[in-house]
């Protein structure tokens, strides 16, 4: 698959088998996990994951794909998105990044440059993300891209031994060309 997506300082394209070293570290980091599916993170897993991932149908109303953030000039990953083709019109996205690289703006600059793409490139109608209800900093970042808050499920996950919050939060793209345009 040859997608790219550049911007000042990343570069967001398909997964490389050489990134699982360091996809592995920053997944298995309890910081980043606490939030995440999973509780442990090991490179068995990630090999998995990518022997997975056919970005040949990339697009295909159904699946997810895995796409990695990495650094302009070294192309070193820094974290990743989760990209979910619900259907023809609609995305849902997911998004972790390696705690180093946290409160810097890249999740931002990433996720903006990404949003430019599914709601121009790929004309698709409406995005969605969902987030735990603690997970502050990740409901800052939907808020300031120009997502809004649509639901609070209150203990609707049974999520690490006990039943959590999830909030989702989505951005149409009308609601979009008219913030592009302020």
């Amino acid at each position: 698959m040859k997608f790219k997506i550049m911007t000042q300082r990343t570069c967001i394209r398909a997964f490389e088998y050489d990134d699982l070293v360091l996809f592995t570290e920053y997944r298995a980091d309890p910081f980043i996990a606490k939030y995440q599916s999973w509780t442990d993170y090991n490179f068995e897993q990630s090999q998995s994951l990518f022997a997975a991932m056919d970005y040949n149908a990339f697009g295909m109303p159904g699946l997810w794909f895995q796409l990695a953030i990495a650094d302009k000039q070294t192309q070193l990953i820094m974290g990743d998105i989760a990209l979910h083709f619900i259907d023809n019109e609609q995305m849902e996205i997911g998004f972790t990044l390696a705690q180093q690289y946290q409160q810097q703006g890249i999740a931002f600059e990433a996720l903006s440059a990404l949003i430019d793409y599914l709601f121009i490139e790929l004309n698709k109608h409406r995005i969605i993300a969902t987030t735990d209800a603690e997970n502050i900093p990740s409901m800052a970042l939907l808020n300031k891209l120009g997502f809004r808050k649509e639901g609070h499920f209150y203990k609707n996950i049974f999520f690490k031994g006990q039943w959590g919050d999830e909030c989702v939060f989505a951005m149409l793209k009308d609601e979009y060309s008219s913030n592009a345009n302020s």
